[in-house]
């Protein structure tokens, strides 16, 4: 047992994370007979895997029988602008459909078709329906499913403790972290053979974005801090759909399944626009009316959907489009209107989260009203580099899966993609970390002298009289990042966000916050800020050498896709260790894609 001055446990296997993919991680690991602790900043069942609603993407072929694997990896490969860790991609696709079936077994209950099977909706960039569902509860549906599972096999849960750094032994490997209690301010020492960081995505440091407080990107930073690599930060997903109007719904997320069960988008004009973005195809503008463009495409576009559901990207950018052009929403945005096409009862019986939600937060009557939408921080496609097979980062002990994790999605994520990827790889990642446990290699210590660093730097807003407030530091770097690396980006405004980041650096180094350690939301900002300035820099520094637009990156100095960049990742490390060390940027060479596979891609374009 160490010898720590705090709180402290051992596990075989540690979890930060309780979303997904964290929770799925633990099965896996409790299930060969590890033991598995989970740690979580908020509380079990909070996790942001409750806000993706849509439904899960998995080619079980229940609705379309051509349906299969092939297709859902070439859909995903081309969805991602071919930035995607192709072997993920590939495993994604062919195991999807056995992790929902086996979430069918645990007592999840999705939605049926009139036969019995599992239903699958529309959603964007997937060629077929392909997405099992909850109504539009899916996420919630996996988290109670999962969590009830990990509960009923005995794995322990620590609740609203805040993550502080990992913790090496003397030979490198990761050994566990420091964190403390966000009730009490005590602070608390994990010691493990294995960590997985498991601990989503990195929103907040956004204006405009669906994510909650929670996503400050605490597990791509402290990867990074680790020794671990960063790659694809500078692909951020702008969701088209979140609400702009009214303020008390700002940000909140309008799921997919709104345009996939018949939704679409007008400009203030009326105009049903998406039509006008479907290259050298129909124009809605040709056509005598509404109902003849929608009979036109269904007859021409070859099994396509609606252009309502081209990928993520692209709508955004349509939608920014109409904007900048003057034809915008009072507020900024567009209109999504489901209520002109689909019945009351449609929409209560498909959609009832969202038609619940806008009646009660926003006065919003979905079924006879349109939503005022606009593009929104929703996914960060970039994170911490991983073996496709196993989770497994570059420094030993370290795994990571779901939004922390990159490769999967390349330069832009399908919307459905992400619950699946969530149980497909923490499924590997908790197999990864066991294997590895098992193999005799793990730490052998616990290095107390970066315990020791990790507090003394956290309690230190508490030693200044007079220092920056948090929360006037985080605004201001939220609205400076939605300034500068937004959804489109330039050269100059790069530049600028990338100087300011300096700026904002020496801010967090004078950080004060006054009172006691005991759930005070100020310094809990505080110790979240490093982080969210970790995330900011590597995402401007991936944006800033990318030059040209492809998926989730868009450059308006560099409008198009360069062949060249097509070929490498970026990858960002850390030369110190430390929140504040410098971050240096490599070009890391995509891997070749096996023949078979590049003939998939090659069809049916």
């Amino acid at each position: 047992m160490t010898d720590s001055p705090y709180e402290h446990h051992q596990y075989d296997v540690l979890i930060i994370g309780a979303g997904g993919a964290g929770l799925r991680a633990a099965i896996e690991a409790k299930q060969r007979g590890l033991k598995v602790g989970i740690i979580t900043k908020s509380l079990l069942g909070k996790a942001h895997t409750v806000m993706a609603e849509g439904g899960m993407a998995a080619a079980m072929g229940n609705v379309y029988s051509e349906d299969n694997w092939m297709v859902h990896f070439r859909d995903t490969m081309r969805g991602g602008k071919m930035l995607n860790n192709y072997r993920m991609a590939e495993l994604h696709a062919k195991e999807a459909p056995d992790r929902v079936w086996e979430l069918e077994q645990w007592g999840a209950l999705f939605d049926r078709t009139t036969d019995g099977k599992i239903l699958q909706r529309d959603f964007g960039g997937h060629r077929y329906a392909r997405l099992a569902h909850v109504g539009d509860r899916t996420g919630l549906e996996l988290i109670r499913t999962l969590q009830q599972k990990v509960v009923s096999m005995g794995t322990d849960v620590f609740m609203e403790c805040k993550v502080l750094k990992l913790v090496h032994d003397d030979d490198g490997r990761v050994a566990g972290c420091v964190a403390y209690w966000r009730p009490s301010g005590e602070f608390v020492t994990f010691e493990a053979k294995a960590v997985i960081i498991a601990t989503g995505g990195a929103g907040k440091s956004w204006k405009f974005t669906s994510n909650s407080w929670e996503g400050t990107g605490d597990g791509h930073a402290m990867a990074l801090w680790a020794g671990a690599q960063l790659i694809d930060m500078e692909c951020i997903q702008f969701h088209p759909t979140g609400m702009v109007w009214p303020l008390s719904v700002r940000g909140l997320l309008v799921t997919e399944g709104v345009r996939g069960d018949g939704g679409v988008l007008r400009n203030s004009e009326g105009q049903r626009f998406m039509f006008n973005y479907v290259a050298d195809m129909f124009r809605a503008e040709t056509a005598d009316s509404e109902d003849e463009a929608d009979k036109w495409y269904d007859d021409h576009s070859a099994g396509r959907r609606p252009p309502e559901l081209l990928p993520r990207d692209e709508v955004a950018r349509a939608i920014n489009t109409e904007v900048k052009a003057g034809r915008g929403s009072p507020h900024g945005g567009v209109f999504l209107d489901i209520g002109s096409r689909r019945s009351a009862e449609f929409i209560r019986r498909r959609l009832p989260s969202m038609y619940h939600q806008f009646m009660e937060l926003a006065g919003v009557d979905i079924t006879t009203e349109s939503m005022e939408i606009g593009p929104t921080c929703h996914y960060i496609m970039g994170g911490v580099k991983v073996d496709a097979e196993t989770a497994a980062t570059r420094v030993a002990g370290l795994f990571a899966a779901g939004e922390a994790a990159g490769g999967m999605h390349g330069a832009n994520r399908l919307g459905g993609n992400s619950l699946s990827d969530l149980i497909v790889f923490g499924k590997r990642a908790g197999e990864g970390a066991a294997a590895y446990v098992e193999s005799g290699e793990a730490a052998r210590g616990f290095n107390m002298g970066e315990v020791d660093e990790a507090v003394r730097e956290a309690l230190e807003p508490f030693e200044r009289e007079h220092g920056e407030n948090p929360y006037d530091v985080q605004r201001d770097l939220q609205e400076m990042m939605q300034a500068n690396v937004g959804i489109i980006r330039t050269g100059s405004e790069l530049d600028n966000a990338l100087v300011q980041l300096d700026g904002f650096t020496e801010r967090v180094k004078n950080l004060a916050v006054k009172g006691g350690r005991a759930y005070n939301p100020g310094w809990n900002l505080a110790t979240d800020l490093p982080s969210m300035l970790t995330v900011s820099r590597t995402t401007a520094l991936g944006a800033s050498d990318r030059k040209e637009s492809r998926g989730g990156h868009t450059r308006d100095d560099f409008p198009k896709a360069d062949p060249e960049f097509g070929k490498f990742n970026l990858a960002h490390s850390s030369n110190g260790g430390n929140w504040d060390s410098p971050i240096t940027t490599d070009r890391a060479p995509l891997l070749a894609i096996p023949e078979e596979l590049k003939a998939l891609l090659e069809e049916a374009k």
